[in-house]
């Protein structure tokens, strides 16, 4: 049977996108603004192998199946493809029609950008020091170059926060710095904590802008050095630190706020409490902690997804929790939770954001990190947007605060860090 017409079966008649293979048919619709092209057997294999979103991904790193045109809205119309839902008769059929036990065998291996748990070098313990730092460096230490090209001048690799419709990405991520800072209600003289800290964007936001003194600390060697030169190129040495450092080795105390911006993805679900108390010991009385996260949309979900895309190439060892959760184990562990809110639709746009600075700098990136982990890049931020889109994933704050000895908070009566609707439009 022609590719064309295994496309057909498993995307639809009316797919709206052109359909090539190497064995000279189509599909699908030709004039379509995207194309997708299967070059070679291996490419059938890998799909036979691994049905689904992990057997595309696969044969799309490794360059054996090409997406030409823009990858977002190729998702958005092969959907259907990625979700493969047949029973096994129908399954058996399809191998059948690909070809059959020759598919099968013999297995291909993965492309080498993706990260077998003990094969290669994530080994140990989940979430022991040396394996998270080991995870940590296989998504932040690929180039720092590379992520300035993607994130733009903020370095912020985290949801951005969009006043208006119309902002741009670099006053997203400002709006999204200056509000963490609000939410904390940050003040001259105080001193912040700012855990898995990133590029140092919201330690120098802090420092700068309210004359806070900030500690950050990151897994991330790349991003510690990155980070402690641009404190110095900044004249805000005296003010804001980033130490490579796991947050479990902060020995300072007394912080008067703490920030967690896309910290608690790689926290480990069985880790959560532990986490959350160590951070409630940091803080002085009516210190505010502000977590900000992914999420997963129910609680019947499953934390890890091991054989899915994300977490054999992008964030190894990564487990997403519910936002109930979440607040359930800040309170449990002390804070009294204050506020929370999603922030779903923003990390679509931020998204969107940088798919487009990496289309941008396609080929400076390709050169920098080589095509295969380009292409992880691509195909995951563009996934990434469509799941928020849809709601697979959300983005939550919860901010909560730790209470004096007589129940003082220190919070205002009404949230004073402005109407939600002028700050997140």
């Amino acid at each position: 049977m022609a590719l064309a017409d295994v496309f057909q079966k498993v995307a639809g008649p009316d797919a709206p996108v052109a359909f090539h293979a190497y064995d000279g048919s189509k599909a699908g619709a030709e004039n379509s603004p995207v194309r997708i092209t299967v070059r070679s057997p291996t490419a059938v294999s890998y799909l036979a192998q691994a049905p689904g979103g992990l057997g595309l991904a696969r044969a799309y790193v490794s360059g054996h199946l090409d997406v030409e045109g823009d990858m977002y809205a190729a998702l958005a119309r092969m959907i259907n493809a990625q979700r493969m839902d047949m029973d096994f008769s129908e399954r058996i059929k399809l191998l059948r029609q690909l070809g059959g036990p020759r598919v099968l065998l013999p297995r291909v291996p993965p492309p080498p950008q993706e990260v077998r748990v003990k094969r290669r070098w994530l080994a140990g313990r989940r979430h022991s020091k040396a394996r998270d730092a080991s995870a940590i460096s296989h998504h932040y230490d690929v180039s720092n170059t590379f992520y300035e090209w993607v994130l733009g001048p903020s370095m912020a690799y985290t949801c951005a926060c969009y006043p208006a419709e119309d902002a741009t990405l670099e006053e997203a991520q400002a709006n999204k710095f200056d509000l963490v800072a609000r939410k904390l209600g940050l003040k001259s003289g105080m001193r912040l904590l700012d855990v898995g800290c990133g590029w140092g964007s919201m330690v120098m936001h802090a420092a700068r802008e309210y004359g806070v003194h900030a500690l950050g600390v990151t897994l991330s060697a790349e991003q510690a050095a990155w980070a402690q030169r641009a404190i110095k190129e900044a004249g805000l040495s005296d003010l804001a630190e980033v130490r490579h450092l796991d947050y479990r080795d902060v020995t300072e105390t007394g912080f008067d706020a703490i920030s967690s911006i896309g910290l608690t993805e790689h926290i480990g679900k069985a880790q959560l409490p532990g986490y959350f108390a160590f951070l409630y010991g940091k803080l002085r009385p009516e210190g505010r902690l502000l977590n900000h996260c992914i999420t997963r949309t129910a609680s019947t979900e499953p934390a890890r997804r091991p054989d899915g895309f994300i977490y054999r190439y992008v964030f190894p060892d990564g487990e997403l929790e519910a936002p109930g959760h979440l607040v359930s184990l800040m309170h449990d562990a002390g804070f009294e939770v204050r506020h929370e809110e999603n922030l779903r639709e923003h990390y679509a746009k931020t998204l969107a954001g940088w798919c487009a600075n990496l289309d941008e700098h396609w080929d400076e990136a390709v050169a920098e990190v080589g095509e295969g982990t380009a292409r992880v890049w691509r195909l995951y931020m563009a996934g990434s947007r469509l799941g928020f889109e849809r709601n697979q994933i959300q983005l939550h704050q919860v901010l909560g605060v730790r209470l004096g000895a007589n129940g003082e908070s220190g919070m205002p009566l009404r949230p004073d860090w402005g109407p939600a609707a002028s700050i997140v439009s």
